[in-house]
């Protein structure tokens, strides 16, 4: 059995930042444990036509890893994925790796004080264990009739089968989501007929791309500040978009203009474009970028039909008002399985406590980090860690910040334990419950994947500008773990 000191679990953005952050402080007693065969997180498990970050590629990267070399102000997830390889590489985390490796259980062990990971490659303990297993891992299929009676390629967007030939096929493509709208457009041009059903449409507005000249390249390479200086800039025009989120009217109001203007610049059909449009609120559901999605749908070859999936027969795709398609091909941009992670149920804290148990009300932790009942726990990217408005991987090293001062207390008393009280976590959960009331994501009239289906509250968003969750939970106290009643300081918006 392999000892550790810190256990990773994922290889993408969080988990390899994490490991970039403890070889950099000299920490050599860690294992990244990955079950795929290569890093790089959902930009290795997404190779669809299309695929790019919403972000800007200046923002949507490591503050402590800069990278002059960005093609576009967009990234390609090819250019991201080759961005965390080489980060793995150059940070030299290979003998820390342990990919095509499938973690299959981990178990707190009170006697000891340590965590047990039973692998696919034998079993390992570790004092300290972090789940930086990401949100988007397991794609969602909707669950009607008759799906094993299609004959043909059917798979999903994150789970692409390059073999497929849609060259000159029927195709249907199932959602419109962040998925969709990138995959349409490169679809329309080789399929004979595109049908995208879409269940409720999306905003979407223009994405105002630009490619960065190799003077550019230069001048960021040669002027790092520059670089910090751009990035800065991204992080707080995007902060701006929260009072939007946040439910201020005139916010609400231009946001709302800008993206119908968009749809109604890009198609001229009146019926196209009364499926097009939204019946709730902007920002309910996630705000798309595009300026390539509109005009696909304005092909002769294109029709939307605005219902969702109910049946299968065969090759016939039937939708809920009735509609029925014939078609040779289906891809399902139907989103994952993101708020009832799949890693919960394989992870025991004291007294054999599922996290899936835990978490049978929606997820919850302390600072978005720990989980009472859950010792020397970390979960990155879990619980009201994401947002709807800005760069994830702000949010990421917010955590890892938090992650790295608790593991400064613990190397300093080989006896400590970290259990966040269950008083804390409640208290912080509440005040995220009252932050997320008044937001467009729980007043805005739609069903959203940001949403625990099963209580209806706000369990992946953060419910506030990203700096105040920087403020708030970016630095280790021992506080909420104390034996005694602690109370976390409140939190705010503004």
């Amino acid at each position: 059995m392999t000892e550790l000191d810190v256990a990773i679990v994922g290889a993408g953005f969080a988990g390899l930042g994490l490991g970039i952050r403890l070889k950099r402080q000299g920490v050599s007693s860690f294992l990244i444990f990955e079950r795929a065969n290569a890093v790089g997180g959902t930009w290795r498990d997404n190779t669809y036509p299309g695929v790019a970050c919403d972000v800007p590629s200046h923002l949507y990267s490591w503050s402590f890893r800069p990278n002059p070399r960005w093609s576009s102000f967009f990234s390609g997830g090819a250019e991201i994925r080759d961005y965390l390889e080489a980060g793995a590489n150059e940070e030299g985390l290979g003998d820390h790796l342990r990919l095509g490796t499938d973690v299959q259980a981990m178990t707190w062990d009170d006697p000891r004080s340590r965590w047990e990971l039973r692998t696919s490659r034998g079993t390992f303990t570790a004092r300290t264990l972090v789940l930086a297993c990401g949100r988007l891992t397991e794609p969602r299929i909707p669950d009607v009739p008759g799906l094993d009676t299609f004959h043909g390629p059917m798979f999903h967007a994150a789970r692409w089968d390059h073999d497929a030939e849609l060259s000159g096929k029927r195709v249907a493509v199932v959602g419109s989501g962040a998925s969709a709208i990138q995959l349409v457009p490169r679809l329309a041009e080789v399929a004979r007929e595109l049908v995208v059903l879409q269940r409720s449409a999306p905003y979407v507005i223009p994405r105002d791309e630009h490619q960065y000249t190799e003077d550019e390249q230069e001048h960021f390479a040669h002027d790092p500040e520059r670089m910090a200086r751009l990035r800065s800039t991204l992080f707080w025009t995007a902060e701006e978009a929260f009072a939007q989120r946040a439910g201020v009217p005139e916010a609400v109001e231009a946001a709302r203009h800008r993206a119908l203007d968009h749809l109604a610049t890009q198609v001229p059909d009146l019926g196209l474009r009364a499926k097009l449009t939204p019946h709730y609120e902007i920002g309910c559901k996630r705000v798309l970028i595009s300026s390539e999605y509109y005009p696909a749908l304005t092909r002769p070859t294109v029709s939307v039909e605005a219902s969702a999936l109910a049946a299968v027969t065969g090759n016939t795709l039937v939708t809920a008002n009735g509609a029925e398609h014939d078609v040779d091909a289906v891809v399902f941009a139907t989103g994952f399985h993101a708020a009832q992670q799949p890693y919960a149920r394989i992870v025991r804290g004291v007294g054999g406590e599922l996290l899936a148990q835990h978490w049978a009300g929606g997820m919850t932790a302390y600072a978005s980090t720990v989980v009472s009942g859950f010792p020397n726990l970390f979960v990155v990217n879990g619980p009201n860690a994401g947002l709807g408005h800005n760069s994830a991987i702000y949010m990421i090293e917010t955590q890892l910040d938090y992650i790295l001062g608790a593991l400064d207390h613990l190397e300093a008393d080989p006896d400590l334990v970290l259990d966040v009280t269950r008083q804390a976590e409640d208290e912080y959960t509440a005040l995220i419950d009252e932050l997320a009331a008044t937001t467009v994501w729980m007043t805005g009239g739609c069903e959203s994947w940001y949403r625990d289906g099963r209580t209806g509250r706000l369990t992946l968003l953060w419910p506030g500008y990203a700096h105040t969750f920087r403020e708030h939970n970016g630095t280790f106290s021992m506080d909420p773990f104390s034996l005694s009643p602690s109370t976390p300081s409140r939190l705010t918006t503004t």
